[in-house]
């Protein structure tokens, strides 16, 4: 019972270090594929992240997932491959403006998925408090103009849906299993480097030729910190709480996008972006909290009161 607040804690830490790290691989991602093309900067991103998994694994002796996990793991190395394929295609066609909102749409489509599978509809404050968030990003991103959409937009509007599903999926379909994490995240990294090298082909050795030390440092980054790291955070911490509250703390990812460009781009944010991106820190603070309560509430087993009955005999004495 005491350790329930601290594993809680750690768990939501993780989460947003999380969101940290994928905040900061839009610079990354994007650099690196103006210098190697999109397929080939999502080749050898995840080709490092399971070149490195795999020997942590072989270290640690874990033991590789059979039959149902197994094909659980593959099928999570698909729909993940497809959220950083179509994000990163999307993220270089269109602008960080319409990227960083529209991304966001996987607040509101994960807990209205995981609510639809666990039949348990989340309270109205949760959805107030989602769109508050999602309110918070577009005076974030907004604070220099927006656009029209372009080709770019519709595909990181697929990446968002994408990533509910996984998000959700991941949480349903992992919970109860003792399948390695890192295992199981490995074979997800296979999935995903075999078909980022199977989409990039003969342009990934020319691309690895060109790189320099720049490029290589964007590659271990992002195949290190946002692939392994992240991936291993996300799948441990979604056994250990719901799909629908780490998507709300990871969706403080374009904070950490604008700290990132603010500090390491030199971007100027102005009132508005600084006032929507303290809504988004309030808003994921209370759905959190709202969400916790919640799901607290409908696990919680009901309080029995044991009713004394006494017999006509002892009454009567």
């Amino acid at each position: 019972m005491s350790r329930r607040p601290s594993l809680d804690l750690l768990v939501d830490v993780l989460l947003v270090a999380v969101a940290a790290v994928w905040g900061a691989s839009f610079v990354s991602a994007k650099s690196l594929a103006l210098e190697t093309g999109v397929p080939s900067a999502v080749a050898l991103r995840f080709l490092v992240a399971a070149l490195a998994l795999g020997v942590i694994c072989a270290a640690r002796r874990e033991r590789m997932p059979r039959g149902r996990g197994l094909a659980v793991a593959v099928l999570l190395g698909f729909s993940q491959a497809a959220v950083i394929g179509l994000e990163t295609w999307g993220v270089h066609l269109t602008s960080a403006t319409n990227a960083g909102l529209l991304i966001s749409l996987a607040l509101i489509l994960t807990p209205v998925l995981e609510s639809l599978a666990a039949r348990s509809w989340l309270p109205r404050s949760y959805f107030v408090a989602a769109v508050a968030a999602v309110v918070g990003v577009a005076l974030l991103v907004s604070d220099g103009g927006l656009r029209m959409p372009t080709a770019g937009d519709a595909l990181v509007i697929a990446a968002a849906v994408v990533r509910a599903f996984h998000v959700t999926a991941s949480a349903r379909l992992t919970r109860g299993r003792r399948d390695s994490t890192l295992a199981v995240v490995l074979v997800q990294l296979i999935v995903c480097a075999a078909t980022a090298s199977l989409v990039a082909g003969a342009e990934l050795p020319a691309a690895v030729a060109r790189l320099d030390g720049r490029g290589w440092a964007n590659v271990v980054f992002l195949g290190l910190m946002c692939s392994v790291f992240a991936f291993v955070v996300q799948l441990w911490a979604v056994r250990r709480t719901s799909a629908t509250r780490a998507s709300i703390l990871m969706g403080t990812e374009p904070v950490w996008a604008l700290l990132v460009g603010i500090l390491l781009g030199g971007e100027i944010v102005g009132t508005v972006g600084l006032l929507g991106a303290a809504l988004i820190v309030a808003a994921s603070y209370a759905g959190q909290a709202i969400e916790r309560r919640h799901r607290e509430r409908v696990l919680e087993p009901p309080v029995v009161v044991p009713v004394v009955v006494r017999s006509t005999d002892s009454a009567q004495a």
